[in-house]
C-alpha cells in the first residue's frame, strides 16, 4: 500500500490516514511536518520535497496526507493509489470546529484555538484559491493521475 490522501484542510484526511494505518506498521506522513519551519514559515519547497523523497526511499508501504499539491505531484510516480476528499467546503469547516487538540502540531489547545478563525476563513476560500492547496489544483492533480483514484464526495462514502 502506498496510498496519497489529497484534499482541503478538515476533509477527514487525517482521519482516513489512521483508520487505513490501523493495526499495521504501515508508515504515515502528514505533509505539515516536512512542510513548516517554526513561525511558522514556509520551508523552500526543494527542502520539502528531499525530505519527501527520503521517507518515500525508506518505506516500502506508506499513506501521505496533505493539501500541498507541489509535495503532492513527487510522490504520485510512487503510488498505488490517490484519493482524493472533497466533502464540501461546510463539511470541512465543521470538522477544523471538532477536531480535537493536536499535540503535535500546536504547544496546547489554546494555541490551536487561536489559529481556528483563521483557519477556517481559510478553509472557505478553497474553490477560490489558485494556488497549490486549492480545489483546481487538487482537481488538476486527481483527473491528471493515471493509476488508482477515487474521489470522495462525502464523509459518509469514506468507508467504502
Amino acid at each position: 500500500m502506498r496510498v496519497i490522501l489529497l484534499g482541503n484542510a478538515g476533509s477527514g484526511k487525517s482521519t482516513m490516514a489512521r483508520a487505513l494505518a490501523k493495526g499495521s506498521a504501515i508508515a504515515h506522513l502528514s505533509l505539515d511536518e516536512i512542510a513548516w519551519n517554526p513561525g511558522p514559515v514556509r520551508k523552500p519547497l526543494d527542502e520539502s520535497v528531499a525530505a519527501l523523497s527520503h521517507f518515500i526511499e525508506t518505506n516500502a508501504e506508506w499513506i501521505i496526507e496533505g493539501c500541498y499539491g507541489d509535495l503532492v505531484e513527487p510522490a504520485l510516480p510512487h503510488c498505488t493509489e490517490l484519493r482524493f476528499l472533497n466533502p464540501g467546503v461546510e463539511t470541512c469547516v465543521e470538522h477544523c470546529r471538532s477536531r480535537p487538540w493536536e499535540p503535535d502540531k500546536f504547544a496546547n489547545a489554546e494555541a490551536q484555538d487561536a489559529m481556528l478563525d483563521g483557519l477556517i476563513a481559510w478553509v472557505r476560500t478553497y474553490a477560490d484559491r489558485d494556488d497549490e492547496y486549492g480545489l483546481a489544483c487538487h482537481r488538476r492533480i486527481f483527473d491528471g493521475f493515471a493509476g488508482r483514484k477515487r474521489e470522495y464526495a462525502s464523509v459518509s462514502s469514506y468507508g467504502d
